[in-house]
């Protein structure tokens, strides 16, 4: 099991920029893939929507096409820890969100790291709200 704390939430205006962070501990996160996800206040955990996604050791990145060019996900192997720097922030993009883990060392299920049930570790989340 790995356990995920995410960080770096709040208030923004829009056109912000913001930076989460999602510290990993209990497993090395180099056989996983580690996603970021959101749910907005009016959606329910099942409508969790996939923002990035990053292999802990490959680096490989994979995005939401309407996300991909203002966020941008990384890892930093030596503290277990994964980013999502958001840029250009928009009301809409008002969410908790959350960062995820699922053990697969070759990368076999790549294709399906946008499915929130790929994944057996969950944070807390952190809440995001973007308002003037």
């Amino acid at each position: 099991q790995v356990v995920l704390v995410e960080s770096g939430g709040g208030l923004v205006q829009p056109g912000d920029s913001l930076r989460l962070s999602c510290a990993a501990s209990g497993r090395s996160f180099g056989s996983y893939c580690m996603g970021w996800f959101r749910q907005a206040p009016v959606k329910e955990r099942e409508e969790r929507e996939f923002v990035a996604a990053v292999h802990g050791s490959a680096g490989s990145t994979f995005y939401s096409d309407s996300l991909k060019g203002r966020f941008t996900i990384s890892r930093d192997y030596a503290k277990n820890t994964v980013y999502l720097e958001m840029k250009s922030l928009k009301p809409e993009d008002t969410a908790v969100y959350y960062c995820a883990a699922v053990r697969d060392p070759y990368q076999r299920y790549s294709g399906s790291y946008h499915l929130p049930d790929l994944y057996d570790d969950w944070g807390q989340g952190t809440p995001v709200t973007v308002s003037s």
